[in-house]
């Protein structure tokens, strides 16, 4: 079966996860700039996760630009992937109302150690009903797919026994990892457009 529905419904979902995470917020009390300090954890950690729902969305289009098909088995991974991503508002929330606190910080890692776990499950899936081997191809070594999950681990070991700040610096750390733009993807979509004629 082709990718639209499947792309057309995660990107909903993804919009939807943006949604409710700024609706979580929270607005100063005050009518001065210098109020905005009591928001600037919240801001911060939404800004986090708004980059990581950013950086799912983008991969995500680029994988499904060399799928030329997909299954059953894909259409689960992809759900077991948006699942993981629909807890990343109620996380990011804990985190912040509780002004970082160790458990919510934890509890954070695990979440997007378990939303990168079911990105790489849905990977295998795609590669798995991938004729042409596009996305095997493009993939490569995958490094960065590859150090992801251990410095999550690291983040979340170090957020549990040294404090929530060395475990939110393995978050950054990986996002910053994942915001410089990957040109593997982006070369083998411009490659087959350029195969079959497309501008």
């Amino acid at each position: 079966m082709p990718t639209s529905r499947l792309e057309a419904f995660s990107d909903g979902v993804l919009a939807i996860i943006l949604t409710i995470m700024v609706l979580e917020v929270r607005v100063p009390e005050g009518e001065h700039f210098a109020d905005l300090a009591d928001s600037a954890t919240s801001l911060l950690t939404y800004l986090l996760s708004f980059v990581y729902i950013g950086i799912y969305w983008n991969n995500h289009h680029h994988q499904f630009q060399l799928a030329r098909r997909v299954d059953g088995a894909v259409l689960w991974a992809n759900l077991h992937l948006l699942f993981w991503l629909s807890l990343v508002p109620f996380t990011t929330a804990w985190m912040d109302e509780t002004s970082l606190a160790s458990a919510p910080t934890v509890t954070y890692g695990v979440n997007l150690l378990a939303a990168a776990i079911a990105y790489y499950l849905l990977q295998m899936a795609v590669v798995r009903v991938d004729d042409a081997g596009d996305l095997s191809r493009a993939l490569g070594r995958d490094l960065k797919g590859k150090a992801s999950p251990l410095l999550y681990v690291a983040g979340i070991v170090g957020a549990a026994t040294v404090g929530p700040w060395l475990g939110l610096t393995f978050f950054v750390l990986v996002a910053l990892i994942w915001v410089v733009p990957d040109r593997r993807l982006e070369a083998h979509v411009a490659a087959r457009a350029a195969a079959s004629g497309e501008v």
